[in-house]
Formats: C-alpha cells, sequence, structure tokens
C-alpha cells in the first residue's frame, strides 16, 4: 500500500472546502477523515458548504458542521435553500456560488461528491467542482444509499475505532429528520468504514474512501 501525506507529513494548518447537496453528506461522505485532520492538522480551517438546507435540516446542517468542525475553525458556512432533486436545474445559480468560493478560498483540499454518484445533485456538483477548481486537490466521497452504486475508490484515509464511533454517533444525533429511512443506521455506516478498511489494510480495520482522479507527487 503506497501511502501519501499532506503537508509533508507536517501538522501545519490546512484550509479545506468541504461541499455536500444535502445536510447531511458531508458528515456520511467524510466525517471520519474531516476528524481525522482537524487532530493532526491543530488549526485548519473548514470552509462547510451545504446547498439544499431547508426548514429542520437547515437546523441539523448547522449542528452538523460545529460537531465535526470543533477540533479546527469553520470558516465560511453557506447554507442554501435549492430543493432538493433540482440542483441541475439551477445550475447557473450553483455556478455562480463556486466562483464566489474560488474567489474567496484558496483550499489546500476540498471534498466533493463522486462524479457517478447516482444522485442528480450529486453528480452536478462533483462536474462543477472540477471546473471551479482546475489545480487543486480535491477528493470525492461515497454515498450509501438505496440506488446501489457503490464503486472501487482508490484512495483512503485509515481511521481509528473511536473516530469512526464518535462520527456514527453523531451523524445520529444530529441528523433526526432521517431516521425514517432504512439504510439510515448505525450498522450501514460502520459496515462501509470496515469494508474500506479492510481493502486498505487499516491498522484499526476502518476506514473511509474516496475517488482521487488527478494527484501530483
Amino acid at each position: 500500500m503506497i501511502h501519501f501525506s499532506l503537508n509533508g507529513g507536517g501538522r501545519a494548518p490546512l484550509e479545506i472546502l468541504c461541499l455536500g447537496s444535502h445536510s447531511d453528506d458531508i458528515e456520511i461522505g467524510c466525517g471520519g477523515t474531516l476528524l481525522t485532520l482537524a487532530e493532526r492538522h491543530p488549526g485548519s480551517r473548514i470552509h462547510w458548504v451545504v446547498f439544499s438546507a431547508k426548514d429542520e435540516r437547515r437546523a441539523e446542517a448547522v449542528r452538523g458542521s460545529e460537531l465535526f468542525t470543533a477540533a479546527g475553525t469553520l470558516g465560511k458556512q453557506i447554507l442554501r435553500t435549492f430543493p432538493d432533486g433540482f440542483l441541475p436545474f439551477v445550475g447557473d445559480e450553483v455556478k455562480n456560488l463556486f466562483e464566489e468560493l474560488k474567489r474567496e478560498t484558496n483550499p489546500d483540499l476540498i471534498f466533493t461528491h463522486y462524479r457517478k454518484d447516482a444522485h442528480q445533485d450529486h453528480r452536478l456538483l462533483s462536474e462543477v467542482t472540477w471546473s471551479t477548481f482546475r489545480d487543486h486537490m480535491i477528493l470525492e466521497y461515497e454515498i450509501p444509499k438505496y440506488d446501489g452504486d457503490m464503486g472501487a475508490p482508490n484512495f483512503f484515509v485509515p481511521l481509528t475505532d473511536t473516530v469512526c464511533r464518535k462520527k456514527v454517533s453523531s451523524i445520529l444525533e444530529t441528523f433526526q429528520s432521517q431516521h425514517g429511512r432504512r439504510w439510515f443506521r448505525e450498522e450501514t455506516f460502520m459496515a462501509l468504514m470496515r469494508l474500506r478498511g479492510m481493502e486498505s489494510n487499516a491498522p484499526s480495520g476502518y476506514a473511509e474512501a474516496f475517488y482521487c482522479r488527478k494527484l501530483v507527487l
């Protein structure tokens, strides 16, 4: 297994941009990695952008951002209210927001959706991320769901058992509106991290996985 470290393995603070279509996407897709990076790089600044955070889901998004950036510094927090499932139809507004982010931030690392995700909102954000931030390190996270679109990611972040359980308990505590979904369960989130941990030979047996299209060494 080939290992890669940000900042040459140092502990300097990072600037991280997190992009999510819906209120729980960032937490599910890269929550464990954010907790780990904030611990390894004290003082990191984390920007949190959610495109569909309406009504009770807005309050959930705020709480999620607080829990998962607690070890770092919450930078820009942008919570928009586009309807779930309609992002492709407001693509110009989405692109304009991305251009603002590009002018105002210069992240060391960007988390966004997987380009082949079955959800149309997720695919759009991934596409616009790459068309806007063309010279940045971008990792595409995965979201388990009914559509069955899990693939074969190629970039892994080992997680401790403590971080995994903190991630899952925070998600279940925060996103009460999603408890009616059959897949929104502790065992779903733990099982996916266990599978990715097995694939990457993680010491704890757990990891989060991403798709990395381009990486210059």
